[in-house]
């Protein structure tokens, strides 16, 4: 048996005031039944794939799809694709339960050394959200007590309010100071009135640890405003829909997270691909930075920048940039005299040993919560093997979201999904 948690009695004063103003940041001033009875429900396993979380109705995936791929990172970094791994039994359940809520509590929380745990003393499912938000109650722990609190009280992740005991946790230990400041726009609240969508901010703040709005790289000014975005690399990833669309603009630090783990959007729900190639993710790279910075000077995404951003490139990058060089390199990428220079060429003129390569060929999984985007509503893991075309052009196919999706990434990409059958990302 682990030793219990060092923790204070239940608290209340400060706290209460602060989670209720969470509270109000989440539902605004208050929920619909419908939508707050969507969000009711623990972190439960499918009965047909022991290390997948099961989601009973629309809505908190913007917590359930994040815990999966964290659970999932947990699996790639400690097997192989040639284990047993999607085998597990209760107490192997709770294990990576337990792990992937700590690592989203500690990295939402940084610097953080007391926690504040958001618990309920009633275990039934049938509460209106009046009841069920009076009745809740905050504990402290130390850091060094988390992750056996969680193991000790396991229901408090796996009984029927799970989601936002665990949803309200991370907030309240977070603080509402640093979730104003991060979020900035406080009329949006986090989980969406008519639909009960979480927002980005939400879903950021469980893959990130950042509740900002954005996805793109660091902090970026537009019209004058300066908006926050993600500001390093992350352990899992996401890439949307939305961005095939032309929605909105993934950055690198989420396109290429330290694991190969992303969670997927579509236009309203969550869902996780991965893998367990090592190859297709890793640091980045010198060659990953300069890509990076070219695109600060390509905003629109066209491939390519106004030979006068040359020579602030070459000096954000600390590379050789006086006047002469610059004229030289000039001519030389711009062969052409169009004014222009193309992402390509510059990468093969200064990076072209540094590129690293993607492999050809490699194996993915695709996991959806919601039995009915299953196969006989059977929540279980869909195996593909992707190849990467050499060809540069893209094949659109309107009728696959999925790899819409993941052409944002992987232009070229190619997946054959075993027995035919092509995950959904709704």
């Amino acid at each position: 048996m682990a030793e219990t948690a060092e923790a204070t009695e239940p608290t209340t004063g400060p706290d209460d005031k602060e989670l209720e103003a969470i509270i109000k940041l989440t539902w605004g001033d208050q929920p619909r039944q419908d939508i707050f009875q969507r969000w009711t429900q623990g972190f439960c396993f499918s009965a047909d794939e022991p290390t997948a979380l099961v989601q009973f109705e629309g809505g908190p995936c913007a917590v359930l799809a994040p815990m999966q791929a964290y659970i999932v990172k947990y699996i790639v970094n400690n097997k192989s694709v040639n284990d047993d791994w999607k085998k597990a039994e209760v107490e192997e359940q709770n294990r990576l339960l337990c792990k992937a809520a700590c690592e989203i509590l500690c990295q939402a929380t940084q610097g953080c050394d007391i926690f504040k745990f958001v618990y309920i003393d009633d275990k039934e499912g049938c509460l209106e959200h009046s009841q069920f938000h009076s009745m809740l109650k905050v504990e402290q722990v130390n850091k060094d007590g988390i992750e056996t609190f969680f193991n000790d009280r396991i229901s408090f992740l796996r009984d029927t309010f799970g989601v936002l005991l665990f949803l309200y946790t991370v907030m309240l230990s977070k603080g509402l100071v640093k979730l104003k400041e991060e979020i900035c726009d406080l009329d949006v609240i986090l989980i969406d009135k008519e639909f009960g969508y979480g927002s980005q901010s939400l879903i950021n703040m469980m893959i990130t640890g950042q509740a900002v709005a954005n996805v793109f790289n660091n902090d970026q000014v537009i019209a004058g405003f300066k908006l926050p975005g993600i500001e390093k690399q992350s352990e899992v990833g996401f890439m949307t829909l939305l961005e095939h669309l032309r929605y909105c603009s993934v950055g690198t630090y989420l396109k290429n997270p330290c694991n190969p783990i992303w969670v997927l959007g579509s236009d309203t729900h969550l869902t996780v691909l991965f893998s367990f190639d090592q190859n297709l993710v890793g640091k980045e790279t010198q060659a990953d930075i300069a890509r990076r910075m070219f695109k600060l000077f390509d905003q629109d995404g066209n491939n390519f920048i106004s030979t006068q951003h040359l020579k602030p490139l070459l000096e954000k990058l600390d590379l050789v940039s006086d006047d002469e060089y610059v004229n030289l390199m000039s001519t030389k990428l711009d062969s052409e005299g169009l004014g222009i220079i193309l992402m390509p060429s510059f990468m093969e003129e200064f990076f072209s040993e540094q590129e690293a390569r993607t492999p050809d060929v490699f194996v993915l999984f695709h996991y959806n919560g919601q039995p009915r985007s299953n196969s006989n509503s059977k929540v279980t893991y869909l195996e593909g093997n992707a190849i990467i075309q050499e060809s540069d052009v893209i094949c659109i196919s309107e009728d696959n979201n999925l790899q819409s999706c993941l052409q944002s990434k992987w232009s070229s990409i190619e997946i054959q999904w075993k027995g035919n059958v092509t995950p959904s990302i709704n």
